[in-house]
């Protein structure tokens, strides 16, 4: 076995500089209006998010029917929603996708350069039950795609699959048990379960910058690439944009794939930052051939256990690091100064955060360092550094988006002084009081993770018994029995960061909430149970646990450079508030121990079934 060793990481720099730096470049990033400096995407920004670019809507008869499930999303969320429940010996099961196919964030993606950015082996789900193996250690966005296509082939899903279709209504009917679901396409469709899987990764965010309907030339959201417009495909060859001077508003994780493809192909890049993320290198190894005959069965599940236990707990003692990347190297290298303690078991926690605080700072400033390696101009170097703690933001790798910087026809753009892009004109971008004339601008600015609810489930209303908004219930912090069930919305089901455990892997959440909400459904149906939902008590007590056990990253959060990891620094009267949602505090783990405890005793204690 290779052994994973920490990094060498400089530690020539006085902490409490940085520090302050830290602060002073969040300061400068802070907006007043948060999260709502992003437009909602209705009315005439609609086509943002409703417009298919990849399947044209084929004309179909409206649906009026009865069934047992409903899937609202056909990503792997509702995939594997979908999966168990068929696993669990229910069959009448939909999916209702407002995409032409299964996939999700990986159907509506695939501008060039998509690659999955953390180890395809964690991150893609039932590789062991559909005997796939990744190609390389950071799968290509198609390869992922395809293998959703086989999840829904495998497990029957495409039979009741109802694809290129908006939910719009959502509303509980307590005359006949069932939810009536109403879409764009006319349907009515009366199901006895519902379960919620949009994800939070499925609605395009746009920045509210003025003007921006003003724009005369080309315009799309990067999760709706045109390359009707761009040509060549996923793996590049833009050759339209060959006298084409094209802008990019946005530096996260989608910029980072998309800019060199574009530097590479455009007549002239702008590249408009905010705010820079951290790049690591990327070192895209083939999948060793050597290594795969050496799995035992259950590799996965364990795999995932390693990969989590190194990032979100922190450190793995006794442990290899078995990803062995960026993700790891944070837990890698305060395991080591950990370890090397001559009493490693008294260390305090209070001891333990300083040490990893002190090694954040370090990986933080190796990844600056290695800028100034890569990029010739000091200026766009210093310009591209990342001031913030690791995990403000979500750590990326490439190996050739630095370097797109030392071409003569890429420029970037800095707008962290102006907050953003001033506005848009007919003929392009204002930054800095100077106008950027373009041909076409890609809004790659990401998706709403930490908006309201209303606008990230992307359904007009969603009504339980006597008419009760779901969005109104939860306007002030979810309400839920182990985060997937809510009193007063019967046989409904949440999938996401509702209550519950969270995992390094949102994949390996969706699969652990599959199996329980596939469990209760299962058994509701067996029971003769036309309708399930939590009594008030056990939904109490469960919000009172998960308020109970929480850790409080607030004080982390608050220090960290706005972006959706915090709700834009918590502006706009919002506060502050995690990706995350509301997590159990003991764990993802720990709450797959409680759900298995739960189930085994079979009495589905704090659910009525009548």
């Amino acid at each position: 076995m290779t052994t994973c060793a920490p990094t060498d990481t400089p530690d020539d720099f006085d902490i409490d500089a940085l520090r302050e730096k830290y602060a002073q470049e969040r300061a400068k990033r802070l907006r007043p209006e948060g999260s709502k400096q992003y437009v909602e995407l209705t009315d005439e920004f609609a086509g943002y998010y409703e417009n298919d670019p990849y399947t044209p809507v084929q004309p179909r008869n409206p649906i009026h029917e009865d069934i047992d499930v409903a899937v609202l999303g056909g990503g792997f969320g509702g995939l594997l929603s979908a999966a168990h429940l068929k696993k669990a010996g229910v069959d009448d099961v939909r999916i209702i996708e407002l995409g032409g196919d299964f996939g999700g964030v990986w159907y509506w993606n695939r501008y060039p350069g998509i690659q999955c950015d953390n180890e395809s082996y964690c991150y893609i789900p039932l590789l062991e039950e559909l005997n796939f193996m990744p190609s390389k250690k950071f799968a290509d966005g198609a390869e992922i795609y395809e293998h959703c296509r086989n999840i829904g082939k495998h497990f029957g899903l495409y039979d009741k699959a109802i694809f290129s279709t908006q939910v719009r209504d959502l509303r509980w009917d307590d005359e006949i048990h069932r939810w009536r679901i109403s879409t764009n396409r006319d349907d009515d469709i009366r199901a006895r379960f519902v379960v919620l899987a949009s994800g939070p990764f499925h609605r395009p965010k746009l920045p509210g910058i003025p003007g921006i309907q003003d724009f005369k030339g080309h315009a799309f959201h990067s999760s709706r690439w045109d390359y009707d417009y761009t040509g060549g495909d996923t793996s590049g060859n833009l050759h339209k944009l060959a006298d084409k001077k094209v802008a990019v508003i946005g530096t996260g994780a989608t910029a980072i794939q998309i800019v060199p493809f574009l530097a590479r192909d455009a007549g002239h890049l702008y590249v408009f930052q905010r705010t820079p993320s951290t790049v690591d290198e990327r070192n895209n190894a083939p999948t060793d051939p050597e290594w795969v005959k050496s799995l035992q069965p259950g590799w996965q599940k364990e795999r995932q256990r390693n990969f989590h236990a190194w990032t979100f707990e922190g450190m793995a003692p006794g442990q290899p690091d078995l990803v062995c990347d960026f993700w790891t190297e944070l837990g890698r290298n305060t395991a080591a100064r950990v370890m090397a303690l001559e009493d490693p078991a008294s260390l305090t926690p209070e001891q333990f955060m300083a040490i990893r605080e002190e090694e954040d700072y370090k990986l933080m400033e190796r990844l600056r360092r290695r800028i100034d390696a890569l990029v010739e101009d000091p200026q766009t170097a210093e310009a591209l550094k990342p001031y913030y703690r690791f995990l403000c933001k979500r750590p990326l790798s490439n190996d050739e988006y630095l370097p797109a910087f030392n071409r003569p026809n890429v420029t970037l753009v800095d707008v962290s002084d102006s907050r953003g892009v001033e506005k848009v004109t007919e003929n392009g971008l204002v930054a800095g009081g100077v106008e950027y004339e373009v041909d076409c601008i890609i809004y790659a600015s990401g998706f709403e993770i930490t908006t309201d609810i209303s606008r990230r489930y992307s359904i007009d209303a969603i009504e339980g018994r006597d008419g009760l908004s779901l969005y109104d219930y939860w306007r002030d912090g979810y309400k839920t029995l182990h985060g997937m069930t809510s009193r007063g919305f019967p046989n409904q089901f949440f999938t996401g960061f509702t209550q519950v455990g969270i995992s390094a892997n949102i994949a390996a959440n969706y699969e652990l909430q599959g199996e329980h909400i596939a469990y209760v459904i299962a058994e509701a149906l067996s029971r003769g149970a036309e309708v399930v939902e939590p009594t008030q008590d056990a939904q109490d007590a469960w919000c009172r646990t998960v308020k109970e056990t929480a850790v409080d990253n607030s004080a982390f959060d608050a220090s960290c450079t706005p972006g959706y990891y915090n709700n834009e620094g918590g502006g706009g009267g919002e506060g502050l508030r995690s990706h995350l949602g509301e997590p159990y505090g003991p764990g993802f783990y720990a709450f797959g121990d409680l759900l298995a405890g739960w189930r085994e005793k079979g009495d589905m204690d704090g659910l009525v079934l009548r």
